[in-house]
C-alpha cells in the first residue's frame, strides 16, 4: 500500500463532511443575500446573522483542526487560525452586543480591536508559508515582491485610502482606527502580489485557495470601507458574503497538499513583468496627481515603488555584467585545467598577428604519449588529475609563455622568440612528461615560427599540428611491436579473459623491472614476454582451457605443452626471437620442479623469473572458474612463502617494493583529487 507524506495525506472523513456542510451553508447565505431566497419556517432576520457567524466560526475550527492533526507548516497555520479566530470573535461580539441596534454602535469598539487583530498573525502565517515554499531567495526576487506590494498599496491608497480619509474626522483614536483598516487591507493585497512575484505566479496546492481567500477578504473589506465612507453600504447584501466566503476558502486551503519547495525563477522576460507594470502604474499615479490631488500616502508609496524599481534595474544590470564576464571567461577557459582553450588561442593569435609589425613568436602543439594506457590503468579521475597536474606544471615552468589545453590530451604553448622561443617549447615538452614505477607519459610535439614560417593563425596551427604528428610518427611502433599486436589480437579474440590477464601481468612486470633497474632492452623483452606468455594456449582445446574443475593428469600433460607452442609462435616473428626463450621458461621453478625443461636457479632467464612471480600473483588475485580469488595481502604472503623454492627470492622482494610504491602513488593521487 502506498504511504503518503503527511502534507499529501487525504483529508479525514469527518473534516470532509464538515467542509461539505460549511460550503452548503455558504451557498445558502449567497442565495439569500443575492437573490433574497429565504426559508419561511425560520425567523427571517436573526437566522441569517447567526448563519453568517456560524460560517466564520466553522472556518476557524477547520483551520484549528488542521493545526492539531497535521505537523506540516503547523506554526504558519496556527498564526492564520489565530487571525481567523480574532475576526470571528469581532463579528460575534458585534452581533451579540449591537446586532438589533447597529446604528448605536460606538466607534471604535472592542469589535474594531478584534477585527484589526486579524491582520498581524495572518501576515506572519503568510510569511512562514512563503519561507516553507521557496526557502532562500535572491535579492532581485525579494525586490520584485517589494515592488509588487508597493505598487498595489499605492493604487489602493489612491482609490480606497483617499475615500476613507475624506470622510474621517473626530477624535485621534477614531481617525487612527478608520485609517488602520485600509492600510491593513492594502498591506495584505501587497503581500499577496509580492508572493505571486516571489513564486513566479506558480499557485499550486494550498496557495491558490489561500491567495483567493485573502484577496477576497481584502477586496470585500476595501469595498465596504469605500461604501461606508460614501454612505452607500447596504447590510445583508452580496458584499456580506465576502468575509465568511474568504474565511471558508482559507480553511479549505489549510487542508490542501503543500507543494514541494521549488527554486524561484530568476531568468527570462517574465522577471521584468512586475517591475515594468509597477513602474507604469506608479508613473500613471504621478501624472494623475497633477490633475486630481492624491492622498499623501499614495504619493509616498508610488515614489518608494519607483525608487525600488530603479534599484532593481541597477541590480539586474550588475548581475548581467557579472554573468557576461563569467560567460566570456568560461568561453575561453578549459574547465578541467583552468588554462586557455582553443578559442582563447585563436583570439591570441589574431591579436598578435594584427600588430604591426608582428613580434616573432613560436607556436608549439603537444600530444601526450602513453596517456590512454594511464587512463585505462588508473581510471578517468586519475587521468583528469594528471592532465591538471601537467597543465599547471608547464604553466609554472614557462611563466613567460601562454599555455593552452586544446582538448583531450593535447596542449599548446605560445611564446615570443625574445622569451626563449624554440628552447622554451622544448622545456615545455619535458614539463608535459611524468613517469612512475608502473607508467610513463611523455609527449610528441611540433613547432612553427611565426611569422617566418606562417603569416596567419590557421596556417600556423595546421603546420604545428602536422609537425607534431610527424614527430609522433617518427616513433611509430617497430616490427616487433606490430608482430606482438597481431598475436595479442589473436589471443584476445580466442579468449578475452586471457588478453586481460596478460595485460595485467605485463603492467606488473614493468613495475618489477623498474625496481630491479634492468636496462631498457631487458625490460622491454620481459614486458613483451609477459604479454605473450599465454599465446601458446591458442593450441589448447576450449574443453581443457575453460574446464570449471581441476585438470586430470592427461589434461595437465596437454596444458604443459603451451609454453613450447608459445615459443614456436613467438619465434616465428624474427623481431621477437629474444622474447621466445622467456615465453618457453615462464613456468619453470627456482628449485627445478617446473616445466617444460626443469631449469633451476640462474639458468632460468631473468625475464621468465619475473613473469613467473607476476603471473602467479595475478592468478591468485583473480577469480577462476575452479576457485575464488584471494586478497592482495594473502597473495603476497604466499609469494614470500614460496620464495627460494618456486620463485626467485630477489624477484619476490622487488615485486613487494613495486606493490608498495604503487599503493603509495594511488594514495597520493586520491589525496590530490580530494584536495
Amino acid at each position: 500500500m502506498r504511504v503518503m507524506a503527511p502534507e499529501q495525506a487525504r483529508m479525514p472523513a469527518g473534516v470532509r463532511m464538515a467542509s461539505g456542510v460549511v460550503l452548503a451553508g455558504l451557498a445558502l447565505l449567497f442565495a439569500h443575500n443575492t437573490f433574497a431566497v429565504a426559508w419561511p419556517p425560520l425567523p427571517p432576520a436573526s437566522w441569517w446573522d447567526w448563519l453568517y457567524n456560524a460560517l466564520e466560526i466553522a472556518a476557524t475550527i477547520l483551520c484549528a483542526l488542521r493545526v492539531l492533526l497535521r505537523r506540516q507548516s503547523r506554526w504558519a497555520w496556527l498564526a492564520i487560525t489565530l487571525g481567523l479566530a480574532m475576526f470571528s470573535a469581532g463579528d460575534l461580539y458585534y452581533s451579540l452586543a449591537w446586532g438589533p441596534d447597529a446604528n448605536n454602535v460606538p466607534f471604535p469598539s472592542i469589535a474594531d480591536g478584534l477585527y484589526l487583530s486579524f491582520y498581524p498573525p495572518v501576515y506572519l502565517g503568510i510569511l512562514l508559508l512563503l519561507r516553507r515554499r521557496v526557502g532562500r531567495l535572491p535579492a532581485g526576487v525579494w525586490l520584485d515582491g517589494v515592488i509588487g506590494a508597493l505598487a498595489i498599496a499605492a493604487l489602493g491608497a489612491a482609490f480606497v485610502f483617499g475615500a476613507v480619509l475624506a470622510q474621517t474626522h473626530g477624535a485621534p483614536l477614531t481617525v487612527a482606527t478608520n485609517l488602520a483598516y485600509p492600510l491593513a487591507d492594502l498591506l495584505l493585497v501587497g503581500i499577496l502580489v509580492g508572493i505571486m512575484a516571489l513564486t513566479g505566479f506558480d499557485l499550486r496546492g494550498d496557495w491558490i485557495l489561500l491567495a483567493a481567500g485573502f484577496a477576497l477578504f481584502a477586496v470585500t473589506d476595501s469595498i465596504y470601507l469605500v461604501q461606508t465612507a460614501n454612505n452607500s453600504y447596504v447590510a445583508n447584501g452580496l458584499l456580506d458574503v465576502g468575509w465568511p466566503g474568504a474565511m471558508v476558502l482559507m480553511s479549505l486551503a489549510a487542508w490542501r497538499p503543500t507543494p514541494r519547495r521549488r527554486r524561484a525563477r530568476t531568468e527570462g522576460w517574465g522577471m521584468f513583468l512586475i517591475p515594468t507594470a509597477a513602474a507604469v502604474a506608479c508613473v500613471a499615479l504621478a501624472l494623475d496627481d497633477h490633475f486630481t490631488r492624491l492622498p499623501l500616502v499614495a504619493e509616498i508609496l508610488a515614489t518608494a515603488c519607483l525608487v525600488v524599481v530603479i534599484v532593481r534595474l541597477a541590480l539586474s544590470f550588475a548581475e548581467n555584467l557579472r554573468m557576461l564576464r563569467a560567460s566570456r571567461r568560461e568561453a575561453v577557459t578549459d574547465a578541467l585545467t583552468g588554462l586557455g582553450n582553443r578559442r582563447a588561442l585563436k583570439l591570441e593569435l589574431d591579436a598578435r598577428l594584427a600588430e604591426a609589425p608582428v613580434e616573432p613568436f613560436v607556436l608549439a602543439f603537444y600530444d601526450l604519449d602513453g596517456f590512454k594506457g594511464y587512463n585505462d590503468t588508473f581510471g578517468h579521475q586519475a587521468g583528469d588529475a594528471l592532465l591538471t597536474r601537467l597543465g599547471r606544471r608547464v604553466a609554472a615552468e614557462l611563466p613567460e609563455a601562454r599555455v593552452y589545453r586544446m582538448g583531450g590530451d593535447e596542449f599548446c604553448v605560445l611564446v615570443s622568440e625574445a622569451d626563449g622561443g624554440l628552447d622554451s617549447a622544448a622545456r615545455a615538452a619535458g614539463a608535459l612528461s611524468e613517469h612512475g614505477s608502473s607508467f610513463r607519459v611523455s609527449c610528441s610535439y611540433g613547432t612553427v615560427r611565426v611569422p617566418a614560417e606562417a603569416r596567419d593563425g590557421d596556417t600556423a596551427m595546421l603546420l604545428a599540428d602536422a609537425r607534431m604528428y610527424d614527430h609522433k610518427g617518427a616513433r611509430r611502433p617497430s616490427a616487433a611491436s606490430e608482430s606482438q599486436r597481431v598475436l595479442l589480437r589473436a589471443l584476445a579474440e580466442r579468449n578475452s579473459e586471457l588478453g586481460q590477464h596478460n595485460d595485467d601481468v605485463a603492467a606488473l612486470v614493468q613495475a618489477v623491472c623498474g625496481e630491479l633497474d634492468l636496462d631498457p632492452a631487458q625490460a622491454l623483452a620481459a614486458r613483451r614476454a609477459a604479454e605473450l606468455h599465454d599465446v601458446g594456449k591458442l593450441a589448447i582445446p576450449d574443453a581443457i582451457l575453460n574446464k570449471p574443475g581441476p585438470l586430470d593428469e592427461s589434461e595437465w600433460a596437454f596444458m604443459r605443452q603451451h609454453t613450447i607452442v608459445g615459443e614456436r609462435i613467438v619465434a616465428a616473428a624474427t623481431s621477437l626471437r629474444d622474447v621466445a626463450p622467456i615465453v618457453r621458461s615462464s613456468h619453470e621453478r627456482w628449485d627445478g620442479g617446473g616445466y617444460p625443461d626443469g631449469l633451476a636457479g640462474e639458468r632460468i632467464p631473468l625475464g621468465a623469473r619475473i613473469v613467473a612471480v607476476c603471473d602467479a600473483f595475478d592468478a591468485m588475485t583473480t577469480t577462476r572458474p575452479y576457485r575464488e580469488a584471494i586478497g592482495v595481502t594473502e597473495a603476497l604472503a604466499e609469494l614470500r612463502r614460496c620464495a627460494g623454492k618456486q620463485f626467485d627470492a630477489r624477484v619476490v622482494a622487488a615485486f613487494e617494493r613495486a606493490m608498495q610504491a604503487a599503493a603509495a602513488e594511488a594514495s597520493d593521487t586520491t589525496t590530490r583529487l580530494a584536495a
